[in-house]
């Protein structure tokens, strides 16, 4: 979309770039936080932008997705993701929409933070910017149509 971050206002722990999306302005958001507090940035955002949770697009891994498959969801528990449980907290409700983006499960009994924070093996890396840049397109068809047309589409991508 062309966007620079910069530093989010009033002390909000976090870097944002505002953008235009079709008549939709939206503004992303990159918490500099630990992965585990996000909420400390996700709230005061959706407070400071005056913004309801029911708008917001959380992107996200999930280990419980085969690597590079995307799914769009609402309103759901954290799936025992400690970033999404954090922000459920701080917001209050877990209303709101997450992009998850498979990472695949842990081999054998590899503890499941090392394994999303170590980095992607050869062949993942490959092709992680097709990912990106597919996830990037799933945003996109959020900001400009909704939820439940970033849910289609995530859902056409992973046939």
């Amino acid at each position: 979309m062309g966007a620079r971050f910069k530093k989010a206002p009033r002390f909000i722990r976090a870097d944002v770039a505002e953008v235009g999306a079709g008549e939709r302005r939206a503004v992303l958001a990159l918490p500099r936080t630990f992965m585990n507090e996000s909420g400390q940035a996700v709230a005061p955002l959706t407070r400071y932008y005056s913004t309801s949770p029911d708008r917001l697009l959380v992107v996200h891994d999930d280990i419980d997705l085969p690597f590079g498959k995307l799914r769009v969801q609402a309103d759901r528990s954290s799936g025992g993701n400690n970033g999404v449980s954090s922000i459920i907290g701080s917001l209050g409700t877990q209303d709101f929409w997450r992009l998850k983006c498979g990472v695949g499960r842990p081999p054998g009994r590899q503890d499941p933070a090392e394994f999303v924070l170590r980095p992607f093996a050869k062949k993942e890396r490959e092709e992680i910017d097709v990912i990106i840049q597919l996830a990037a397109d799933v945003v996109a068809t959020f900001l400009a149509e909704g939820g439940d047309a970033a849910r289609q589409m995530a859902g056409d991508l992973n046939v």
